[in-house]
């Protein structure tokens, strides 16, 4: 079962449950995408599940900022809103990689890429995207790619 058929399924288990946070939070993500697809439609395409995932990711990075604008701003209800809609998205995203196996991932991209110096974080970063969407917080991993290369 793709993603779209995924999220479907679930948004129909939604409506029958009335739960109302769900059901507006997977027409969201439905939304996106069908926004994303009338974007592709003139080259003929439609998006993907690993355009969707990343579709996903920035909609969780989106909701975790708001979350921390709110509690700033001591609107704790609305924070946990947003904490809710993100635990309805993450539900559809691929499984996050602990510290250990991002370092492994590192380490073979720039095996992969062959990069040897700063100059090619870009190279490395553009091969953990390609593999690693949705399962690696890349702002994070940025600092440690840096380290990395700084070091060979």
């Amino acid at each position: 079962m793709d993603l779209r058929e995924r999220l479907n399924a679930r948004l129909k288990e939604a409506m029958r449950e009335k739960d109302s946070r769900r059901v507006g939070t997977l027409r969201l993500i439905n939304a996106a995408l069908k926004d994303q697809d009338i974007a592709l439609r003139a080259e003929g395409r439609t998006v993907g599940d690993a355009e969707a995932t990343a579709t996903m990711a920035k909609m969780v990075k989106q909701r975790q900022e708001s979350t921390r604008a709110y509690e700033e701003a001591g609107r704790l209800e609305l924070a946990q809103a947003e904490m809710e809609e993100i635990a309805i998205i993450e539900a559809f995203l691929p499984k996050r990689l602990s510290d250990e196996e991002v370092a492994t991932a590192v380490n073979d991209a720039i095996a992969d890429t062959g990069a040897t110096s700063i100059r090619d974080m870009g190279k490395v970063m553009g091969a953990l995207k390609a593999k690693y969407t949705g399962q690696i917080d890349f702002g994070a991993v940025g600092p440690v790619v840096k380290d990395r290369l700084n070091q060979d």
